[in-house]
């Protein structure tokens, strides 16, 4: 559970923006759409350019500047049929899915795939989605007691014949499900994600999960929280893998992308950041040592709603390839990233920043070393 070695690529993802509104809160022009078709085409030009993952976002409701929203699970699947490599994450809800439901559609999901479908196991922020649909909301740490029997169950259905459980929150007897999802070596069954930031998102990842995916961070805060969760891992004597999220802004000179950046803040929709702000302060406050998502994150923080910006993967190529080295350095396995502009911005990442990354990776591994970006 040590930092990637040298010779393992780092991994890409893309926040799939099935919800309207783009992946920030401003009212800044955003060529990106949240249909089908758009989608698809994003995709493919992904994973011909170098993304191994996307990560479909849940929501169910319309909420601060995502007026309308593609169920997650369901475009999962489209996307899955519509690609030939890539894997899809499905963001999904305990409290509000049946696991035992969620593991025969993720399994058929799978199968129907070669392989390639996922999910990342979402606690829950938004109380709204909950008591609008007449479900009750638990207090945050039971949100995550919840979530481990929930991903405890997914991964027994999937490879157990005879799956039993018997938790607080659900119960399974003598339980089984075929077709069982695709199996292989080094992938017992579909890979879960899993997000969160206090002790009891990371004390989940160290249990149970097979990746922890955490909100932007800059080094320090990085290095903490997966050293943290590695020693909840080591105590458990379980594996688990990183995943930072980030928002992209690369152009030719830092000056263009600072400025870009600025424009976006600077064009925020108010009223939903704020409402978006007001809707999340419970989730690190609602937290004994205050270490919940969002805890510290500041206006311009929020304008991209899971604390993109504050990973700095803004600049030119060599600066964004320069910090994304670093943070593999840290313990990254994999980067998700934000996009202003979809289909320019991801053939661009592929075309001019990935090159520079995979560069400095061969330095890298030959022992060289790799200059450390100013700043850090």
């Amino acid at each position: 559970m040590s930092a990637p070695e040298p010779h393992e690529p780092l991994k890409f993802a893309y926040w799939v923006p099935n919800v309207s509104g783009g992946l920030v809160t401003s009212d800044i022009e955003q060529r990106t759409d949240w249909g089908y078709e758009y989608n698809r085409d994003l995709a493919v030009l992904a994973e011909n350019n170098g993304f191994e993952y996307a990560l479909t976002q849940v929501r169910y409701t319309a909420s601060y500047g995502a007026a309308y929203q593609h169920e997650s699970t369901g475009f999962s699947l489209a996307l899955l049929l519509a690609t030939q490599r890539l894997k899809v994450i499905a963001a999904v809800h305990p409290g509000l899915w049946q696991p035992g439901v969620l593991a025969k559609f993720i399994a058929s999901a799978d199968v129907i795939s070669s392989g390639r479908a996922a999910v990342n196991v979402v606690s829950g922020w938004f109380k709204d989605e909950f008591t609008g649909l007449g479900e009750p909301w638990l207090e945050h740490d039971e949100r995550y007691r919840r979530s481990e029997e929930f991903i405890r169950v997914l991964k027994q259905l999937w490879t157990d014949d005879h799956a039993e459980f018997g938790g607080d929150f659900y119960r399974i007897h003598d339980f089984d499900i075929k077709p069982k999802p695709v199996a292989g070596p080094g992938r017992p069954h579909p890979e879960v994600f899993q997000g969160g930031n206090s002790t009891a998102a990371r004390k989940l990842a160290g249990r149970v999960s097979d990746w922890y995916f955490s909100n932007g961070k800059d080094f320090a805060d990085f290095s903490e929280q997966v050293d943290e969760v590695r020693g909840y891992a080591a105590e458990n004597d379980h594996a688990v893998r990183f995943g930072l999220n980030g928002f992209v802004i690369a152009r030719e000179t830092e000056a263009e992308a600072r400025e870009v950046l600025r424009e976006i803040v600077a064009k925020a929709n108010v009223p939903a950041v704020e409402g978006f702000r007001s809707a999340v302060a419970q989730a690190g406050k609602s937290t004994s040592d205050t270490k919940g998502m969002w805890a510290d994150s500041e206006f311009a923080d929020l304008v991209q709603y899971n604390d993109g910006f504050r990973t700095g993967l803004i600049g030119t190529p060599e600066q964004i390839a320069d910090r994304a080295i670093e943070y593999k350095k840290r313990g990254a396995n994999l980067l998700l990233l934000g996009f202003l502009h979809y289909l320019e911005d991801v053939e661009h990442f592929g075309r001019t920043v990935l090159p520079v990354i995979r560069e400095k990776e061969r330095v890298l591994e030959r022992g060289a070393g790799v200059p450390e970006p100013a700043g850090i």
